[in-house]
């Protein structure tokens, strides 16, 4: 059986159905349909399934609920190997499926997203699956990969927040955590903290904790430093160190990191490879929403201009950057004007870039676009929007950082028309 559905509208405990699945669409759900030919959405389900679901939404032409009894298991199902989703964990929802069926959920996810968001024209794409990124012994279960996690706070410890939910489990152990990550769940104490981010990194050993609203009352392991948004916010700061590809890199607490720094290499490789022939000596590089530098350090750009919004990532991008004199412009990438650029990486927030976004990437004229994305439905929007702009996608690269999730970056290829 799997977790309880938690924080639901129209909630009815004592309806179930029989479903037939089908195929996997968005946030980690299968479709699929019930005997009288309704549309369903069901988590912890699998395509190909015949499954017993608790309704948790009843609306006019959709059922929405989880699965309670899979009467007909999917080959590629197993026991989910972390006890903690079966207690209503919300943050890892793919754990029922082996990593190889992970792996294909995410690509006829992207491929749903590209057929209904692209207006037909991405059928063709190649899609690159990648590899699931293991932990650093090589071992199956890809474990103790994510260095920096955000947690909910309940009674003054860390935990996760349950799925579809604002309430918070209690968690001191996480199974894809880095241990100094989990040694901070398990032994800090954060009273009248709301949210914590914990930062690992395995280079130099730091581990740093933003506590919001404030860290007056918390507490951390000996060796930890801890700083308070509050603090953040008037002026304070706190960073630490990682290395990625063979380059240090400083990383402010409140500045946006990968999840991990295999993943980080592993993204900025697939990146390189969107590039095509780009000559970092000669060729000018738009990084655009560049964080702190991560792309244009280790495409080794001699020929940058780094956009970004952040005040905290701008100045850890121009420590990063300054052996490369980097253009660096703090602001955002709808309000940045463009000159001649000979490729750009353009790596969005999960809205994707919007129509402003990609219109800043078109008023480049740039030859090559790596266009990163983290969220299926945004990448289609985004492609449609570069299409209606002369630029035409010719593959998509997936690199799976956030394995036993639905999550998934996705690199594609676009070039100019």
């Amino acid at each position: 059986m799997l977790r309880r559905y938690v924080g639901s509208v129209n909630r009815t405990d004592d309806q179930f159905e029989n479903v037939a699945l089908e195929r996997p669409v968005a946030d980690g759900q299968v479709l699929g349909h019930n005997a009288d030919g309704k549309v369903v959405l069901a988590e912890g389900g699998l395509p190909g399934e015949a499954v017993k679901l608790r309704i948790t939404r009843d609306r006019k032409r959709l059922l929405m609920g989880v699965v309670q009894d899979v009467l007909e298991p999917a080959a590629g199902r197993v026991t989910p190997p972390c006890a903690l989703v079966a207690e209503g964990c919300g943050g890892c929802d793919l754990q029922h499926a082996d990593l190889e069926l992970q792996q294909q959920l995410k690509v006829e996810v992207i491929r749903d997203s590209l057929a209904h968001l692209g207006r037909g024209r991405f059928s063709e794409i190649p899609i690159t699956a990648g590899t699931t990124l293991r932990n650093g012994s090589g071992d199956l279960a890809p474990q103790q990969l994510r260095t920096t996690v955000r947690t909910g706070v309940i009674g003054a410890r860390a935990g996760f927040r349950r799925r579809h939910s604002n309430d918070v489990l209690r968690v001191a152990n996480c199974m894809v955590s880095h241990p100094a990550v989990n040694e901070v769940m398990d032994k800090g104490r954060f009273a009248e903290a709301e949210e914590v981010t914990i930062r690992v990194s395995v280079a130099s050993g730091e581990v740093i904790v933003l506590v919001d609203p404030h860290a007056s009352k918390s507490r951390v392991p000996d060796a930890v430093s801890m700083i308070g948004l509050n603090k953040l916010r008037a002026g304070k700061r706190l960073w630490m160190t990682e290395t990625v590809g063979g380059h240090n890199f400083r990383i402010s607490a409140d500045s946006f990191f990968q999840a991990s720094p295999r993943g980080a290499e592993e993204l900025a490789g697939v990146v390189a490879a969107a590039l095509g022939d780009f000559d970092p000596q000669v060729d000018r590089l738009a990084d655009l929403y560049g964080g702190v530098g991560l792309f244009t350090v280790l495409l080794g750009a001699e020929r940058s201009e780094l956009v970004e919004s952040s005040r905290s990532a701008v100045a850890d991008a121009r420590l990063n950057t300054k052996d490369l004199n980097t253009r660096i412009v703090r602001t955002a990438v709808e309000r940045w004007r463009p000159s001649q650029f000979d490729a750009v990486v353009a790596d969005p927030p999960r809205s994707g870039l919007g129509a402003e976004g990609a219109d800043a990437v078109a008023a480049t004229g740039a030859a090559s676009v790596a266009l990163v994305s983290c969220d299926p439905a945004a990448m289609g929007r985004d492609l449609g929007l570069l299409a209606d702009r002369g630029y035409e996608p010719r593959g998509i690269h997936l690199v799976d950082m956030f394995p036993h999730t639905h999550h998934i970056e996705a690199v594609t290829t676009v070039v100019r028309v």
